[in-house]
């Protein structure tokens, strides 16, 4: 069995430029964890809070309403690569929650396809630029 260390895991290891091996909703899944990381830091990174409230932060931030609200925010300083993996990641079949919008889940799915496509190719640079008009 082959063993992926923490390390590697973070820093893209088997992963790594191999995004065109993976489907929408794969790159969606993994794309949910790495913003969810990034807002998590963002918070406990403006002190110190209970747990609780933490989470009730971020759920303003991880919800697909947010999630729609900053893609509307950097479409337009997306390339076209990236423009093309988010529709790829918004018109792909998916089953959204009850209680969710289906207009702003897919483009919620569609962010985290574009964000998991990013990670997967190691441009944690531009996961950052673009993580920095989630918190304006």
């Amino acid at each position: 069995m082959d063993k992926l260390n923490l390390e590697d895991a973070l820093n893209f290891g088997e992963l790594s430029g191999r995004s065109g091996e993976y489907s929408a909703l794969s790159l969606a899944y993994i794309g949910d964890c790495v913003y969810e990381m990034y807002v998590r830091s963002y918070l406990l990174g403006k002190g110190n809070r209970r747990v609780n409230d933490l989470h009730r932060m971020a759920t303003q931030y991880v919800r697909a309403k947010a999630q729609a609200e900053f893609y509307h925010k950097i479409e337009d300083i997306l390339t076209e690569n990236e423009k093309a993996v988010f529709h790829r990641g918004r018109n792909t079949k998916s089953h959204p929650p009850k209680n969710a919008d289906v207009i702003e889940y897919k483009i919620a799915t569609g962010v985290e396809a574009l964000i998991g496509y990013l990670y997967i190719e190691g441009n944690s640079d531009r996961i950052s630029e673009l993580m920095s008009y989630l918190f304006v």
